[in-house]
């Protein structure tokens, strides 16, 4: 089996002074790639003979017509058989996103250009509509957000997210949702129905409660104040909603689990959910890259207790540990969330979501859709 662990040969000159507002400097070549650049948001780089400028960045969106909308896994460690991501990016731009890689298939860098070049499926719902009334379809809940954040800032504009949950309002199918942005209670309305039908799940991640932390870790993502806000709002809709402790990277926002546990309890969480972090392909030479601009003095402790989670490697993708990690260190955490969990009289599963409701007939035919009428830049 092809290892995945992506380090490129380190080279001093193409580190890139942190940049307000972005998780990475970095555009971080891609696997598929040769060349990495990088832009300090300041002066042009010349990474080599003939590159050009590179522009302080700023985020640009592109509407593409999907083809389909709905994936598909069948992984033992994932909750959910099927997902639907609106957006391929995420302006978020947590430095520890799994999803990175993905930008790889675009051509694009995991490093900026994921959190700043962001593509809108322009068309999801529609697509959605269309896969839901299909005679072979069998009713599972839909994940929406596993590989990107479906309240972003850019879905105020755009308002993809919101188009997907009337679809699937229409049709009454069940859905989880996971999100790390207080924009989740734009769509209360529609959330707070689905409860009362017991066919939506909301899990909101907090990684720290600590504000300064979170502005380098995740830095457009909402305040960790403004989070549990949001936890407080769904829970007081009835709307039934957990808490992902996510991820939990040692010695960084791991001394807080405990807190962000007793805090969930306090906002209204219903359950408590937790995984250790992953550094797949080009994720594991950024989040290196940002330990060593942020916290240096823990950087090599981090990354030696990681990597005693992760059988002495930087990344593990055995699916049975995956998550979780491996060893003294993972079972100490595990015991640790599920201890402060019960003291709290946290769960760790989500409701039952009911697939029997689901009728495809009450779906009307929907328009082709087009691009959003504000264009593609912000």
């Amino acid at each position: 089996m092809p290892d995945d662990d992506f380090t490129p040969l380190p080279d001093p000159r193409r580190r890139a002074d942190p940049l307000k507002g972005r998780g990475t400097a970095t555009r971080l070549a891609h696997r598929f790639d040769t060349r990495d650049r990088v832009s300090d948001g300041e002066a042009p780089v010349f990474m080599e003979d003939g590159d050009a400028e590179l522009p302080p960045p700023r985020t640009e969106v592109t509407p593409e017509q999907a083809r389909s909308i709905l994936t598909h896994n069948d992984s033992p460690d994932i909750p959910f058989s099927q997902a639907l991501n609106p957006y391929r990016g995420c302006e978020h731009g947590c430095i520890y996103c799994y999803a990175r890689p993905t930008h790889s298939y675009l051509n694009l860098s995991p490093g900026l250009d994921f959190e700043t070049r962001l593509v809108a499926k322009v068309n999801a719902a529609e697509r959605l509509s269309a896969a839901l009334q299909k005679p072979a379809y069998v009713c599972s809940p839909i994940n929406l957000g596993s590989a990107t954040d479906v309240y972003q800032p850019i879905e105020r504009e755009w308002r993809l997210t919101r188009a997907v949950l009337e679809v699937l309002g229409a049709c009454h199918h069940p859905f989880t949702l996971v999100t790390k942005s207080a924009g989740v209670l734009r769509d209360l309305d529609l959330l707070a129905r689905a409860a009362e039908r017991q066919l939506g799940y909301v899990m909101v991640s907090i990684t720290t409660l600590d504000g300064r932390l979170s502005r380098s870790l995740e830095p457009r993502a909402a305040a960790p104040w403004a989070r549990l806000d949001a936890v407080r709002q769904l829970a007081a809709a009835g709307v039934p909603v957990g808490v992902n402790v996510a991820p939990i990277i040692p010695f960084l926002n791991e001394p807080e689990i405990e807190r962000i546990v007793e805090a969930a309890a306090q906002a209204g969480a219903h359950a408590i959910h937790h995984t250790i972090v992953r550094l797949p392909w080009e994720v594991n030479p950024l989040f290196q890259e940002w330990l060593d601009h942020h916290v240096p003095e823990r950087a090599a402790r981090i990354m030696a207790r990681i990597r005693e989670m992760r059988g002495g490697r930087d990344h593990d993708a055995d699916f049975r540990t995956r998550m979780k990690g491996q060893g003294v260190w993972a079972e100490l955490i595990r015991q640790r969330v599920r201890g402060a969990a019960a003291r709290h009289g946290l769960g760790h599963g989500g409701p039952q979501l009911d697939v029997s409701a689901f009728d495809p007939t009450l779906l009307k035919p929907m328009a082709p859709s087009d691009s959003a009428p504000q264009g593609s830049l912000f």
